[in-house]
């Protein structure tokens, strides 16, 4: 059996401002087999690395995502809502992240992320898989979303890429995207996989979300998960390195 693969979850999201260079640096400073993120578009259709929709919960800023230019969310400030010592953060681009990890020499995983789920942004499939084909990048990458129609899109544009279905209830857990696309991995809510585990393993590798609590960490090294998405890289680490 492989290893249980431990995924920094927006980054470091626990213990750093989430899907800022500074988590996503910390991420690969504990060790982290893979690192999440989440991308959105821009109103001049940048492809942006943050989780809302907007920016009110994790900036100094206001609106959504799609209503504003790259040099207006580069002007807000995504890091002091988490602590002081982080108001210079900004929210990267795809490109950035991508350029940063391949500076400091990364070479594990990059879930991607489309939050598609309440805004389709037409044309985004392409555009990242696009972005993604430009490079040679020594790491592995991957997409996930809970908008299954995001998944079959990026599948007719590429059908090579890797794909994760994210999902939290009975019911979303299918093994095919149509006739012809066959899911390999889920991303399934910790609740939804505790319950499963009851009549026996899921039919499909899964990496389960949001593992934090060290007796979940546990359940689910005990389980032989192929992947645990935690907000605590580092704690997980530690835990699987000890079990």
């Amino acid at each position: 059996m492989n290893q249980t693969k431990i995924i920094a979850h927006r980054g470091s999201k626990g213990t750093h401002p989430e899907n800022t260079l500074e988590a996503i640096e910390e991420a690969v400073r504990v060790g982290s087999d893979g690192i999440e993120i989440d991308v959105h578009l821009s109103l001049d259709k940048e492809i942006i690395v943050i989780h809302d929709e907007t920016v009110d919960r994790t900036t100094d800023g206001k609106g959504r995502v799609q209503d504003l230019t790259l040099t207006e969310l580069k002007k807000i400030d995504a890091g002091s809502w988490f602590s002081p010592e982080y108001t210079n953060c900004r929210i990267p681009t795809l490109k950035e992240v991508f350029c940063f990890l391949e500076e400091i020499g990364y070479k594990g995983l990059i879930n991607i992320e489309l939050k598609t789920d309440y805004y389709a942004y037409p044309g985004i499939e392409r555009k990242v898989l696009a972005f993604a084909a430009g490079n040679n990048w020594p790491f592995a990458i991957e997409y996930s979303s809970f908008n299954y129609r995001t998944l079959i899109r990026l599948k007719e544009v590429d059908s090579s890429c890797e794909i994760a279905l994210l999902f939290k209830n009975n019911g979303e857990n299918v093994a095919f995207l149509g006739s012809d696309i066959p899911v390999r991995m889920w991303h399934p809510k910790l609740s939804w996989f505790r319950n499963k585990s009851l009549f026996g393993a899921p039919e499909i590798p899964v990496r389960v979300w949001t593992v934090n609590k060290s007796k979940d960490i546990q359940f689910c090294l005990n389980k032989q998960v192929a992947g645990i998405i935690t907000d605590y890289p580092q704690k997980a680490l530690e835990i699987r390195n000890k079990w």
